[in-house]
């Protein structure tokens, strides 16, 4: 395809296949309980209350995020109103101006082909392509750390600190922090030979400090640092102790890494360590003021892998481990990925066996688990007697209706795989070109049709008891668990009662409005003996109360 498409016509191919793959199906399926629906139900409640400058949950101060993304999800949502199309639309965008991004990175760098292969492996990987697709922080806050490392990498302090500014607003300070670690990476590596001077130091400080200022400022002036004081101390927990269950082992995120980055994290490999001949050429090479066309090139992988090793080992090291946590380590992945099969293509260096068994072994892995999830489905009262978690078992009696060909997506897909690592040694660019695509239209479809069934088995119920509730002067709240779902879905409207938030008091005040109170069914027997409390029905893993 590079080859017979004129340069000029990138952008447009990119821009075209962005539109087609992130935006259709964006409201096709429920926004998912915790993330996903947290971070929209603080958006609607800006658009409920006319508040914009204070982020709010169940219209209390939600001290976690800054505004930022908030925002944007606010204004898609005035726009094409309250939803999940909307929730998700700024992302969506984010993927159609990352892929511009990268290939416009990759031009300057190399050429047009290499910004085209590197834009191309991104829309093709699997974590890469599904979150632009969700409704979470990430790849907007990931998109303004990995740019602001772009001009820092070309010293251009001033559109740096701004960039980083935007992502300190996105999702915290820990936006600056990760950009200062790579910089002190790179600098070590560098042996601490001066790499700028006070002047553009004090650029980039003022600049993040300028675009910071523009909410924390305010913020602190009408409200006091108490936003400041919580955000750091909830930073301090989710690093010092393991948050709401999500305790991992330490190689987690290297995992979620190699599987979800499949299968650009194959091709990375080979350049995510340093050989100590490269290394040498770097720290040998000067760098000028206005470095030539070869400099850039070379220093940009080095902060590349100075930022995948910062990205990796710190969110190893915190206690609390999120697949996306570790997400802007697939930026460095994909440019390594890039430059390791732009290499392949120019003959530079050979294709190595190893790359052949990768590719088969994990991608192998991860085409049965996708072939294997419908089939799960369309078993799901069979396999129940096996398992011991009486909430999973609930949930897989959900009348979920399965035509039976949707395993076929994933058994397709592991086809298309093993034509494409074959017909590498002969076919080169075409075939890995053929496995991205084969990756991007393979999660198309299961976007479109698998994971809206799974979402059913997981929260389908509960949400439609939500919605059935919606505009009805009750109380309903999620007692025993946590869970933002009745907010969004039930459109809970102020002012807020704070004694909602009390358990003991859902179950024993004196409530004001007929109050329905959902639990797990796995955490269910004290509440069924609770003198206070009718059962209504339990449905699919889910157990409905009425207060008497």
């Amino acid at each position: 395809m590079a080859g017979k498409l004129p340069e000029r016509s990138y952008p447009l191919l990119l821009a075209g296949l962005g539109v087609l793959f992130y935006f259709p199906f964006l409201g096709h399926v429920h926004l998912f309980d915790w993330d996903e629906i947290n971070f929209a139900e603080s958006a609607r409640e800006m658009l409920v209350t006319g508040n914009y400058t204070r982020v709010q949950i169940d219209f209390q101060p939600f001290w976690e995020k800054p505004p930022l993304f908030f925002w944007l999800q606010a204004a898609a949502m005035h726009v094409f109103g309250i939803g999940e199309f909307a929730a998700r639309f700024p992302n969506a965008v984010m993927g159609v101006i990352t892929l511009l991004t990268l290939f416009y990175m990759g031009r300057s760098l190399v050429d047009a082909r290499f910004g085209l292969i590197w834009a191309l492996g991104y829309l093709g990987s699997v974590a890469p392509h599904f979150y632009f697709k969700t409704g979470i922080i990430d790849p907007t806050f990931n998109y303004f750390i990995f740019v602001g490392i772009w001009f820092l990498s070309r010293r251009n302090f001033l559109l740096s600190g701004l960039l980083i500014g935007l992502a300190v607003l996105t999702k915290g300070p820990v936006g600056a922090l990760l950009a200062g670690l790579t910089f002190v990476c790179f600098w070590a590596i560098n042996q601490f030979r001066p790499l700028l001077t006070w002047r553009d130091a004090l650029v980039w400080v003022g600049c993040v400090a300028v675009v910071t200022s523009l909410w924390f400022g305010p913020e602190i002036l009408l409200n006091g640092p108490w936003f400041l004081k919580e955000f750091i101390t909830y930073q301090i927990r989710l690093f010092s102790t393991p948050d709401a269950g999500h305790e991992q082992p330490f190689y987690y995120h290297f995992v979620v890494v190699l599987v979800g980055c499949f299968p650009m994290s194959i091709l990375a490999i080979r350049y995510l360590i340093l050989p100590n001949k490269w290394t040498t050429k770097l720290l040998n090479t000067e760098i000028p003021e206005r470095p030539n066309n070869q400099t850039p090139e070379q220093l940009f992988r080095l902060w590349m892998v100075c930022l995948f090793w910062v990205v990796l080992i710190l969110f190893s090291i915190v206690r609390t481990k999120i697949v996306h946590y570790s997400s802007l380590a697939w930026f460095p992945v994909s440019y390594l990925a890039a430059y390791h099969l732009y290499q392949l293509i120019t003959g530079e260096v050979r294709w190595s066996r190893w790359l052949t068994v990768g590719l088969l072994v994990v991608g192998g892995l991860f085409g049965l688990i996708i072939t294997t999830l419908p089939l799960v489905g369309m078993n799901a009262r069979q396999l129940a007697p096996y398992i011991e978690d009486a909430f999973v078992v609930g949930n897989l009696q959900a009348p979920v209706q399965w035509a039976g060909w949707e395993w076929a997506i994933g058994g397709a897909w592991l086809i298309a795989l093993i034509i494409c690592v074959l017909q590498i040694r002969r076919a080169g660019f075409r075939a890995i070109l053929g496995l991205y695509g084969a990756t991007a239209i393979m999660l198309w479809l299961y976007l479109a049709v698998v994971v809206p069934k799974i979402e059913q088995y997981v929260q389908g119920s509960v949400i439609a008891f939500y919605e059935s509730k919606r505009g009805q002067r009750v109380i309903v709240e999620p007692i025993g668990y946590k869970s933002y779902a009745h907010l969004f879905y039930f459109q809970k409207q102020p002012p807020a009662d704070p004694r909602l938030h009390d358990e003991n008091f859902l179950l024993n005040g004196p409530v004001s409005l007929l109050t329905f109170l959902i639990t797990k069914v796995d955490r269910a027997d004290d509440y069924r003996k609770h003198p206070n409390l009718i059962l209504v029905k339990e449905e699919n893993g889910f157990v409905f109360f009425r207060r008497k």
